[in-house]
């Protein structure tokens, strides 16, 4: 199983990618800088995952600083000494409280959520959408930062289907299962293609990422 751990797996990923996708290659150039981007694994690191979801990077720090304020660490003994007035009132959502309970219930009754990041994809993905909130989404971005697997990539992600129809030049957005497909070419550094077409979203709407005509 690879993993994306240092630099030069980011730059060996990328070659390969250019080598069998050129299409990626001006990609590549305007995207700049593709960044690693790691989470601890474990309660904390998949906690971190389902308060961002939906919201902007400002916002999803904001209440994670609240929210770690609150805990003080992050570990899920610690968040259901909690009850929901608090953790609605650090920013939490209802649905994101009710998702964050059943995961910590899930870990204190013995999931080990540090140990999924050793599964193979497929196991720890079964496992994490077993949980009440958990859904496939959450599941492979904690396997793509959490785990560092190289080759997971996010395909229900709405930022990057908006950076694969523009990188790609196709004629709308792709659907989750049309992305699925396209990145079937990029295996096995499927994951490394991820965080490159995030790159490229972040460039795309900073004005700096106009591909060649």
């Amino acid at each position: 199983m690879r993993l994306i751990l240092t630099d030069a797996d980011m730059a060996e990923g990328l070659d390969y990618l250019e080598s069998v996708d050129p299409r990626l290659g001006p990609v590549r150039a305007a995207a700049g800088p593709v960044d690693i981007r790691y989470r601890p694994p474990g309660f904390e690191g998949i906690a971190r995952i389902v308060v961002a979801q939906q919201l902007s990077v400002a916002s999803a720090d904001a209440i994670w600083g609240r929210f770690e304020t609150l805990l003080g660490v992050a570990t899920a003994d610690n968040y259901l000494r909690h009850g929901e007035d608090s953790l609605r009132a650090a920013g939490l959502s209802r649905g994101k409280v009710r998702t964050l309970t059943a995961l910590a219930e899930a870990a204190v009754a013995g999931l080990d959520l540090e140990g999924l990041a050793a599964e193979s994809p497929e196991t720890a993905t079964e496992r994490l959408i077993a949980i009440p909130g958990i859904g496939r989404w959450t599941a492979e971005i904690f396997l793509l930062f959490c785990a560092r697997n190289a080759d997971v990539l996010p395909a229900g992600d709405l930022a990057l289907q908006v950076a694969a129809a523009e990188a790609l030049a196709l004629e709308g957005r792709p659907s989750e299962k049309e992305l699925r497909a396209i990145s079937e070419l990029w295996s096995p550094w499927r994951g490394v293609a991820a965080k490159l077409l995030w790159a490229y979203y972040k460039a795309m709407r900073q004005g700096r990422n106009v591909l060649p005509v």
